[in-house]
């Protein structure tokens, strides 16, 4: 295949996740399930295979696949840790510990001794053995951090009693667990001789606490040699922390840690830690962070027929599965986690239940399952694809709706963002930045900058006019069109502000009034034509008019014909 039809189809792919991303956050709908929908229109059963000679559209080979996957969790986690704050977790450590490794294991096995019993009674796997089935739990036993975070970040949702910071350190710290199962567990199915309990909890304990150690030290190597070294392209910091995140990645996997909880340890260091261009490389990583799910989400919809998972084996036992999972699995470890924790109310509790996104990670691996030669692979891989969807469809699209319902949401405070000035904030400020544009009611008491009113602990430090900028005074003159660069400390106050204003503008939009009145109208018009009424034409009316005089009716067929009689 040309290298150009290749990068033709890569590109259309991308565009239409992109703008995919869109349509999902107008209607609420997480954009990395409508990535994999893209994916999948691409895939073999889709218009893919127009592209191929042999019809089957573009499919990924399993190595392909899991090298591609490796590297994209690998950077989501890192990103991950480098965004949570540890002044948010550290109050929600300990219940979030428990959550992303005993509750994870607690899912894992009630899911599996369901699913156990589930195949045999389907016999969707001839002779599925308690291994496997406690293997395909533990494949789906984490919350996905790529789905949570995206999720939370796009719909802008605020949560109360630090909710949002404990879903966030249990989805970016659960995975690890999730993958040590899972490993442990491949090894036992696919195992000729017999592997131990205590060989597992071994492996386990060891993993968790390399990957840990390891993540921690060359975190805080790393912040220590980018304190120390001066680069002379700054465009080489980003690079510096991506290949360091590589590193640690490889380093922790060949000294036989777990490499996702090291990556996702080191970010959690450097992203707490001062070094030079730290904002220019968190953006870096926040784009990447995209590029790693559209990625990601992409190869597994052009991984999946479609037509498999209607079959009836796949489609019954997968939705049975994400019932499972849904209502009896995630609800009761996360209970069983929380006893301890008395400050939880039993809201709160309830959404961290519903909150059990799945995503990529559960579908990876599913993939390494593939690879390792795991007995009825092709299977598990679609009843885990089924029941990721069912999760993104069913709580990805209600994740806002159950907090306000629970009484767990807080409204966030929007202020504008930044569009005609390119300036970010160091971390250690704690004020915003906003901007403001300037209208006729902004001017009403006075065009110079001291006449306007602003509210309380408001400076205004910049003007952009047309393409010019400027740092103004007190005197300084004000026009209509006018951006202004604002730095607050009254969020609040701010927000409502804008609030108040975009509400008027909506009011006295003409477009909105032009419609109200014709609808009215035609309405009229209508109303009149049933009626078999002559049609009126309404005059505008001004002072010297009388009320009586604002109708004139048109003459009917019959008048018009008299008068020209």
């Amino acid at each position: 295949m040309q290298v150009e039809l290749v990068l033709l189809v890569l590109s259309l792919l991308f565009f239409a996740s992109i703008f995919t991303d869109k349509i999902g956050y107008k209607f609420g709908v997480p954009a990395l399930l409508l990535f994999l929908a893209v994916g999948m229109l691409f895939g073999p059963d889709g218009i893919g295979a127009l592209f191929n000679d042999d019809g089957v559209g573009y499919m990924i080979n399993t190595g392909t696949a899991e090298a591609l996957s490796t590297i994209a969790l690998c950077i989501i986690l890192f990103s991950g840790g480098m965004d949570t704050k540890l002044s948010d977790i550290r109050p929600v450590l300990a219940p979030g510990v428990t959550l992303a490794t005993l509750g994870v294991l607690l899912t894992a096995v009630i899911t599996g001794t369901i699913i156990f019993y589930v195949f045999g009674w389907l016999h969707a796997m001839a002779g599925i053995s308690i291994g496997a089935a406690m293997l395909m739990a533990a494949t789906m036993s984490s919350t996905d951090s790529a789905s949570v975070f995206s999720i939370m970040r796009t719909n802008g949702i605020g949560l109360k009693h630090n909710l949002r910071p404990l879903l966030e350190l249990e989805s970016g710290a659960n995975d690890p667990m999730a993958y040590v199962l899972t490993t442990a567990l491949i090894g036992v199915v696919t195992a000729a001789t017999q592997v131990t309990a205590l060989e597992i909890v071994q492996t386990i304990v060891i993993q968790l606490v390399m990957g840990t150690v390891i993540g921690f030290f060359f975190g805080r190597g790393l912040v220590e040699l980018m304190r120390r070294t001066r680069l002379s392209n700054e465009s080489l910091y980003p690079i510096m922390v991506l290949t360091a995140c590589i590193f640690i990645f490889s380093v922790t996997y060949f000294m036989k840690g777990n490499a996702y909880l090291a990556v996702y340890v080191g970010g959690l260091i450097i992203g707490n830690s001062k070094f030079t261009r730290k904002h220019q490389t968190k953006s870096f990583f926040d784009g990447l962070t995209w590029l790693a799910q559209l990625v990601m989400f992409l190869m597994l919809g052009l991984m999946v027929h479609p037509s498999e998972l209607l079959n009836w084996q796949v489609l019954v036992s997968g939705l049975i599965i994400s019932v499972v999972m849904v209502g009896i699995s995630r609800p009761l470890a996360v209970w069983l986690c929380m006893v301890p924790f008395k400050k939880y109310t039993r809201n709160d509790k309830a959404f961290l239940s519903w909150v059990g996104l799945k995503g990529a990670v559960p579908i990876i691996f599913a993939i390494m399952c593939k690879a390792e030669g795991v007995p009825h692979a092709d299977v598990l891989f679609n009843v885990i694809f089924l029941c990721t969807i069912v999760s993104l469809i069913t709580q990805g699209t209600t994740l806002s709706t159950m907090a306000r319902k629970l009484d767990v949401a807080t409204k966030p405070i929007k202020l504008k963002k930044l569009e005609h000035f390119d300036i970010e904030l160091p971390e250690e400020i704690q004020s915003s930045a906003t901007e403001m544009e300037v209208t006729e009611k902004t001017i009403a008491k006075g065009c110079h900058l001291r006449e306007i009113e602003i509210p309380k602990q408001t400076l205004i430090i910049m003007v952009r006019r047309g393409e010019d900028f400027f740092v103004p005074t007190g005197q300084s003159e004000l026009q209509v069109g006018d951006q202004l660069l604002v730095l607050t400390d009254n969020d609040v106050e701010m927000a409502n502000r804008y609030k108040a204003e975009m509400m008027e503008e909506e009011r006295e939009l003409l477009g909105v009034q032009l419609v109200e009145n014709t609808r009215s109208f035609v309405v009229r018009v209508w109303e009149r034509i049933r009626d078999n009424k002559p049609l009126t034409v309404r005059r505008r009316r001004t002072p010297k008019q009388e009320p009586d005089k604002q109708e004139v009716e048109l003459p009917s067929d019959n008048e018009k014909t008299e008068n020209k009689i």
